[in-house]
């Protein structure tokens, strides 16, 4: 204990009024962010995000890599939860080609990263203007935009373009009036 603790003078916090707590941040309180992954840079605001997708099949829908996805037969999310609960995408594996859970695509910042879940039979990795790759259990590899990824049984993943994503409007805000005259 301090000599000086003895004095009854104390700001609202309970903290001594001449310590070395700043008087203007005396009631801040700081926490730890949210969502982010320890070693991680928080991303400039921004009123637009370019989002990356994927479909399986030269049909398929598009699928938004807004959050991990996780491919595979039967997919299974990891032990370890995501900052956000991954996206499960099954896909079908007559011949079981495909492992229950056999790839995660992710976006991670403006790049898409495909990682083998240490499927049994890999997956061959075809980035534009390069030899086809076999992807070993548990690697992770860097892709662009028009990647194929074949993880077996006729599944084929395209990684597409990014899209850029307006994000979600307030409620009770007028959209209609921007950038007209008043």
């Amino acid at each position: 204990m301090h000599p000086e603790d003895d004095d009854d003078t104390r700001s609202s916090s309970g903290v001594p009024a001449h310590s070395w707590v700043d008087p203007d941040l005396e009631d801040t309180r700081i926490g730890p962010a949210v969502g982010l992954l320890p070693g991680s840079i928080e991303p400039e605001p921004s009123h637009v995000q370019p989002v990356y997708s994927f479909r399986i099949g030269v049909e398929g829908e598009r699928i938004a890599l807004d959050r991990p996805v996780i491919i595979g037969r039967r997919p299974a999310a990891p032990r370890i939860p995501f900052p956000l609960p991954p996206r499960l995408v099954s896909v079908v594996s007559p011949t079981s080609e495909v492992s229950s859970t056999h790839l995660e695509l992710r976006q991670v910042g403006a790049s898409v990263v495909a990682t083998d879940q240490r499927s049994t039979n890999g997956s061959v990795v075809v980035i534009p203007g390069s030899a086809p790759r076999q992807l070993r259990q548990g690697e992770s590899l860097v892709v662009t935009p028009g990647t194929l990824i074949d993880i077996g049984d006729g599944n084929r993943l395209e990684v597409l373009s990014p899209r850029v994503v307006a994000p979600p409007v307030p409620s009770g805000v007028d959209v209609t009036a921007r950038g007209s005259a008043q």
